[in-house]
């Protein structure tokens, strides 16, 4: 059996980040990713989804200045984020959170990052395997780390087995290893494959990736926009993300199941009186177009589809987590990192600064040879970061175009009268409904960080 300190699920922002920090610690770290090609990428390497991007703050949460990535990794500098409804918008020039990067954000080519990522982790000694699957953990309780018998034995498909002192579970928001893991912890009635499956825990995303008019990316070369309210679901909503070459990210995320007898067809912009089911991805990103630029240009036409750019003929169609965190079994010697335990979050579409985070402290703690401390340690990196999502997702949670177009104006009133400290600093110099956004989101935000945790660490049995 090979054996190793440190055994890691997934090689995506958060197993790469486990692993270099492992290594960095002089553990013996073994990535183990299942590998999956891309249109641009040459090597077999994460399930990568390109995402919105990193705010400034995030370059602080994630700990990694652009400066340090390779050429090509950061595709646009942003300097806004707009939010458009049907008939109101508002633009964010600042998040209004202290940070050491000195722009509003910046995009990035997600594939890149993650071959940065892996090259990081392998300079500091780690293994990264790609094309090599994980069946199972088998966990033996008994044993302490450095004894002769592993207490982990990771099952790979092609037959072979690894023995670990620690596992990092980071195999993103579909949980494949994860659940089966995290069931042999929890009783019967609350099992993690349950509770996390992907149809009721996950939203779905989708984007294609299309060169753009020269006048329509000096449009949105230096932002990314968003539009709520213009089709129906849970935090749902479409977007415009700029990469380089005119070349921009447009797509969409949703939640997984709609039926549209639940919803006024002729409520939604992206909505059509006829529609017999939620329409799908390409169908919303072809409306979209139509309905901002159709007037102007033919779509098809002046919007081509970049066919060797993304996961497939320029497409991607991935899941993002829509749950709240969830703690690790530690007293296993078992962490959980990245998408796999809920930190990617529907309502900003992605998580990876919060991805690298937790990876991050899941390796250096494994590293030392003790992970009590993980549950406590994240929730100190990124608690705020997220209870600030699950705060929004479950205030707009019943919202409808009406309800968006009234908060996004109200939004706006107030970013037209701030004096420069964020963006609930003046509301009662911008109206009533400015007032209540604001008591709102405190009142929702108090309540939430009361709770936040989708599986508590007190709920696992050992």
């Amino acid at each position: 059996m090979e054996r190793v300190d440190v055994a890691i699920v997934g090689g995506g922002p958060a197993g790469s980040s486990a692993a270099h920090a492992a290594a960095t610690g002089g553990a013996d770290a073994l990535v183990l990713e299942k590998g999956v090609p891309r249109a641009d990428r040459e090597r077999l390497g994460p399930d990568s989804t390109d995402a919105a991007g990193i705010l400034d703050y995030w370059v602080d949460i994630m700990g990694i200045h652009p400066d340090e990535f390779d050429d090509g990794v950061v595709q646009r500098e942003l300097n806004r984020a707009e939010f458009r409804g049907s008939d109101e918008s508002a633009t964010l020039t600042s998040t209004g959170i202290d940070s050491s990067y000195d722009g509003f954000g910046y995009t990035f080519q997600r594939a890149r990052f993650d071959d940065w990522l892996r090259d990081r982790a392998e300079d500091a000694g780690a293994e990264y395997r790609a094309g090599t699957s994980v069946r199972g953990v088998d966990t033996d309780l008994s044993t302490t780390p450095g004894d002769d018998d592993p207490r982990h034995t990771l099952e790979l498909a092609d037959g072979g087995t690894v023995g670990a002192d620690f596992v990092v579970l980071a195999d993103g928001p579909q949980r494949t290893v994860t659940n089966r893991v995290l069931d042999e912890y929890l009783p019967a009635d609350a099992q993690a494959s349950e509770r996390l499956a992907s149809r009721t825990a996950n939203h779905i995303a989708y984007q294609e990736y299309r060169r753009v008019p020269e006048d329509v990316f000096e449009e949105v070369n230096d932002a990314i926009v968003f539009w709520w309210g213009v089709m129906p679901g849970e935090t749902a909503y479409p977007w415009i993300f700029p990469n380089a070459d005119r070349v921009c990210r447009i797509g969409l995320t949703m939640p997984i199941g709609l039926d549209i007898d639940d919803f006024d067809r002729d409520a939604y912009a992206l909505l059509d009186g006829d529609d017999e089911s939620i329409p799908q991805g390409n169908e919303y990103i072809r409306r979209l177009l139509e309905w901002q630029y159709g007037d102007e240009y033919d779509i098809e036409e002046d919007f081509p589809v970049v066919e060797d750019a993304g996961k497939r003929n320029g497409t991607e169609t991935y899941p993002i987590s829509s749950t709240r965190p969830i703690d690790s079994p530690v007293e296993a010697g078992i962490a959980v990192a990245g998408g796999a335990m809920g930190t990617t979050s529907a309502f900003h579409e992605g998580g990876d600064h919060v991805a690298v985070r937790t990876g991050a402290i899941a390796g250096e703690l494994a590293a030392e040879g003790d992970l009590a401390a993980y549950n406590r340690r994240w929730k100190e990196a990124i608690g705020d970061e997220v209870v600030r999502n699950v705060t929004m997702a479950d205030m707009v949670a019943e919202y409808e175009p009406d309800d968006w177009n009234r908060v996004i104006g109200a939004a706006d009133a107030m970013l037209a009268a701030e004096t420069g400290d964020g963006l609930l600093s003046q509301p009662y110099r911008s109206g009533w409904e400015s007032l209540k956004l604001m008591l709102g989101y405190r009142w929702n935000k108090r309540r939430v960080k009361k709770g936040y945790v989708g599986i508590d660490e007190s709920e696992y049995v050992y």
